[in-house]
């Protein structure tokens, strides 16, 4: 392995995490000292994204910020929408930029959102516009997700992609759930009306993840994306595909994660203090079990995983309708639990997909002929830009979400259409993954080459 010197960092070249005695010798500790400062970064990318749905429990007319609950939904609307739209550029640009370099900017950028909120939500009387405007700036902590993923892939030989991809994912997640925790200790001692102590906690956080970063991360110059890159991503149907049932998988994880608490202030009446109480669970249990879910996915395969996920959060949204008609807060927040444990682990098993998939096709490429060392070069680079495309996408899925919610309790009604349309697009989901990736015949479903026995694939 050899690097150099250059002005924006720490270059490693000849990257070749699939050579098993370099992999020993020296690259699996580089890669799992990048995936820590990787986690923290996205951790705390996470906690400023989901930000305004712990801030939401705390607006009300006692500090000057009395938002009707559409208005509220609204707020949690915004950053998932532009944390949506700038993770492909995000992706893009720790292939043009080197993943070190990127991940310090985009964490320093955290500062912006974090600092805005605070001195606003202080200043009673403040127009819905302005949290509007501060909100969409918190949409960059759900785009250093983009980043994070398609940097971390290229440090893990493929057959340890699944593990290390939830880690990574998992970690980050688990800001959601911190974040309402933090919320929940700051309503149980300070009461309901000091929003800005939940934020002045990661103002000297962000600084130390920042600085962590530069000191620790590298640039690996094999990240670099060829010109051309997302449009051959674009190109393949499995990209599609894939975006889809990530809609279904970290859609819901992210949607639930920022509506939850609105949800119980709205089905049940909950006090900002009840609501706070139990949000924090499903995200917490979500997030620990996406690496769950991509080790199993290693050892079944992704496709076959999934669908299983899928028909698990069908049947949690039934137990969610007969909870509501029922008016049972426990089994509501048991059926809700569920969702986020199923949802966590279904966004392990889906970004495994991805990699396998396009190992398969550079598997079968060799057998037609083609050159191995560029067929799955080919893989790496379509994977990293595919990894980009399906997280934006699937981050609309929490956007659609919360509209949902916000539509079906408008007006004073319940929840039951927006479960119902939720219980529809599992459906779909499943109906993907059986005709797509898992019905007899499929060439994901056909068995690896003895060339490469250690390659997982979709089954």
């Amino acid at each position: 392995m050899k690097t150099r010197r250059s002005a924006s960092g720490r270059w490693i070249q000849d990257w070749e995490p699939e050579n098993e005695e370099f992999w020993e010798l020296s690259g699996k500790k580089i890669a799992r000292r990048n995936l820590v400062m990787s986690v923290l970064s996205e951790h705390i990318g996470f906690s400023v994204w989901s930000l305004w749905s712990v801030l939401v429990l705390f607006m009300s007319p006692e500090i000057g910020l009395g938002f009707a609950p559409d208005e509220k939904f609204l707020l949690v609307v915004i950053p998932t929408l532009v944390g949506a739209a700038l993770r492909l550029p995000y992706s893009y640009a720790v292939t043009r930029f080197g993943g070190r370099n990127w991940t310090v900017f985009a964490s320093v950028a955290l500062l912006v959102p974090t600092v805005l909120a605070f001195i606003f939500i202080q200043r009673p009387g403040t127009p819905l516009w302005v949290f509007l405007l501060i909100g969409a700036t918190a949409g960059v902590g759900g785009a250093n997700f983009a980043s994070s993923m398609t940097n971390i892939t290229i440090f893990y030989p493929q057959r340890h992609q699944g593990w290390a991809l939830g880690v990574n994912a998992g970690g980050g997640n688990l800001g959601v759930a911190v974040i309402q925790i933090l919320g929940l200790l700051v309503i149980a001692t300070a009461g309901n009306t000091h929003p800005s102590y939940v934020i002045a906690v990661y103002l000297p956080l962000i600084v130390i993840v920042s600085v962590l970063s530069a000191l620790r991360m590298d640039n690996v110059e094999a990240v670099r994306a060829e010109p051309g890159a997302l449009r051959e991503a674009a190109a393949s149907r499995h990209t599609w595909w894939i975006s889809v049932l990530y809609i279904g998988t970290f859609g819901s994880f992210i949607g639930y994660g920022f509506a939850f608490g609105l949800v119980l202030q709205s089905e049940f009446g909950s006090t900002p203090l009840e609501a706070a109480s139990v949000t924090f669970l499903g995200p917490l249990l979500g997030s620990l079990a996406r690496p769950f879910g991509g080790k199993v996915a290693d050892r079944w395969g992704g496709a076959r995983t999934t669908v299983w996920t899928f028909a698990g959060l069908a049947a949690g949204t039934c137990v969610l309708l007969l909870a509501s008609r029922a008016g049972s807060f426990a089994l509501f927040v048991a059926g809700f639990t569920l969702l986020f444990v199923l949802s966590g682990f279904g966004n392990g098993s889906t970004y495994k997909m991805i990699p396998a998939v396009f190992a398969r096709e550079a598997e079968e490429a060799i057998t037609s002929g083609a050159g191995a060392p560029q067929a799955f070069a080919r893989a790496r680079r379509v994977s990293g830009a595919v990894i980009g495309i399906a997280g934006a996408v699937g981050a609309l899925g929490g956007v659609a979400v919360n509209l949902a919610f916000r539509s079906s309790y408008q007006g004073g009604g319940g929840g039951d259409m927006a479960f119902l349309c939720f219980l529809g697009f599992y459906a779909l989901c499943m109906l993907i993954l059986l005709r797509v990736y898992l019905r007899s015949g499929s060439t994901e479903q056909s068995t690896p080459s003895p060339a490469r026995p250690r390659t997982s694939h979709v089954r």
